[in-house]
C-alpha cells in the first residue's frame, strides 16, 4: 500500500494547511502576512473542493478547473485568481514533496495572468509638496507628527516597503554614512541609502519625538506608536493618506511612495540594476515596469515642449 494516501488521511485540512504555513514562514522565508494570504487562499479552495464532497487529499485537476472558473463567473479580479492559482500550486508542489498526495494534481493548473496596470507615481513637484506638508505638520513638535514626517521622507528617499520600515531599528541606522538596513522579502537584508531631507527629519524624530513616547518596553524599534509600542503599517499608511490631503496631491499608500521613488530614480539617470537592488527586487523583470512610467513622463514633457512634437 503506499503510505502517501495513509499519512495523509491522518492529517485534518486544517492541521495540513497549518502545516504548509509554517513551511512558507520558516524554509521560504514568507513574510506573516503573505503567508496568510496564501494559506487563506488555499482554504478556498479546499472549501470549494469539500462542498462537493471531495477530501483535500483526493483533490483532482478537473476540481481545481472548475474552482477557477467559479471564480471567473463571479467576476473577481484577474490578479485575485492569478495568486489564488500560485497558491494552490505551490501548496499541492509541497504536498507531493512531502509525500502527503500520491501525485500532484496542480501541476497542470494554467490561471491566466494579472494585469500588468502601470504603477501610481507622483511627478516632482507633488511629491516635494506631499513632504512638505507632512514637515509643516511636525513644525509644533508634537511627536507623532514628527514620526510621521521621519517616516515619509524614508519612504520616499529610500522607496523600502512600509512592512519593511515599520520593522527597522535604531541600530538599522547609519547616521555617519546615511544607511538604513531593512529585512526584505524571503528574508533578506539590505542597506539603502537616504538622502540630507531624511536624515534630517530622523535627526528630529530621534532627539524629541521618539524619547517623548518610548517606554521601558519599547525595545529597538526605529518608529514608534503613541503608547511606545513599535508602529505598525496602519498607522504609517494613515501619515501618508493624510499628508496627501493636506498637500493636495492625488492620494496614494505607501507603496504609491515606493513607486515614486523608483520613477524618480530613472528620470534622474539612475540604471536598472542600481533601482533594483535599492528596491530590494529579485529579479530585473520587476524593475522593468518602471521603465514604461519613465517613457510616459518624457513622452508627455516632450509633447509640452518640443515646438515641433
Amino acid at each position: 500500500m503506499d503510505p502517501a494516501p495513509a499519512v495523509a488521511a491522518a492529517m485534518t485540512e486544517e492541521a495540513v494547511v497549518a502545516r504548509f504555513g509554517t513551511y512558507l514562514h520558516a524554509v521560504r522565508g514568507l513574510s506573516p502576512h503573505t503567508v496568510r494570504a496564501y494559506t487563506g487562499d488555499v482554504h478556498h479552495a479546499l472549501g470549494f473542493a469539500r462542498r462537493r464532497a471531495v477530501a483535500w487529499d483526493a483533490v483532482d485537476l478537473p476540481v481545481l478547473r472548475a474552482w477557477l472558473s467559479s471564480m471567473v463567473t463571479g467576476r473577481l479580479a484577474r490578479a485575485t485568481i492569478a495568486r489564488r492559482g500560485a497558491a494552490v500550486r505551490a501548496f499541492y508542489a509541497w504536498a507531493h514533496e512531502e509525500g502527503l498526495v500520491p501525485t500532484d494534481p496542480a501541476v497542470r493548473l494554467v490561471t491566466a495572468r494579472a494585469g500588468t496596470s502601470l504603477p501610481t507615481a507622483l511627478a516632482v513637484p507633488p511629491a516635494a509638496r506631499l513632504l512638505d506638508a507632512a514637515k509643516d505638520r511636525a513644525a509644533d513638535g508634537e511627536p507623532i507628527a514628527l514620526r510621521d514626517w521621519a517616516a515619509l521622507e524614508l519612504l520616499y528617499a529610500t522607496g523600502v516597503r512600509v512592512g519593511e520600515l515599520v520593522g527597522a531599528d535604531v541600530d538599522d541606522l547609519d547616521m555617519s554614512s546615511r544607511l538604513i538596513r531593512v529585512m526584505g522579502k524571503g528574508a533578506k537584508e539590505r542597506l539603502v541609502p537616504y538622502g540630507v531631507p531624511a536624515a534630517r527629519a530622523l535627526d528630529v524624530w530621534l532627539a524629541r519625538g521618539r524619547p517623548a513616547l518610548a517606554t521601558p518596553t519599547s525595545g529597538p524599534a526605529l518608529l514608534l506608536g503613541r503608547r511606545g509600542q513599535r508602529a505598525d503599517q496602519r498607522q504609517i499608511r494613515s501619515a501618508v493618506h493624510e499628508a496627501a490631503q493636506a498637500a493636495g496631491v492625488d492620494d496614494l499608500a505607501p507603496h504609491g511612495l515606493r513607486h515614486t521613488a523608483a520613477t524618480h530614480l530613472l528620470l534622474g539617470g539612475s540604471d536598472l540594476r542600481t533601482v533594483q537592488e535599492i528596491l530590494g527586487h529579485a529579479t530585473l523583470a520587476t524593475t522593468q515596469r518602471y521603465t514604461h512610467v519613465s517613457a510616459d513622463r518624457l513622452r508627455l514633457s516632450y509633447l509640452q515642449a518640443h515646438p515641433r512634437a
